[in-house]
């Protein structure tokens, strides 16, 4: 269960440098977040750690050419989410992460 202090939150990537890429990953999942696809996480994140976050990718990325989207959801929004197709990569995604979905 999520608590109030917290927010669902995704991050998607588009980064072309490798190390970039990693370095982005990394954070992601020091903040608690969990890989659902090569470059999108998912997880739950206190308020006061996304700006920590958000700081933190923004070191490893080209302002220029890379693209970073945080969207932090409430749980009633989250709800409405829709997954289509493949949605996950079932070879990332943990029992965890399907859990916030039931």
């Amino acid at each position: 269960m999520m608590k109030s202090d917290e927010s669902l939150t995704w991050v998607l990537y588009d980064i072309s440098d490798d190390k970039g890429r990693r370095k982005v990953g990394k954070a992601c999942q020091e903040a608690g977040l969990y890989r659902v696809q090569k470059s999108v996480f998912l997880g739950t994140v206190k308020h006061n750690r996304l700006d920590e976050l958000s700081m933190r990718i923004e070191e490893h990325i080209d302002g220029e050419t890379d693209r970073v989207y945080i969207f932090p959801m409430c749980a009633m929004d989250f709800r409405k989410v829709v997954l289509q197709g493949q949605a996950f990569d079932q070879k990332l995604v943990t029992d965890q992460v399907k859990s916030l979905f039931l």
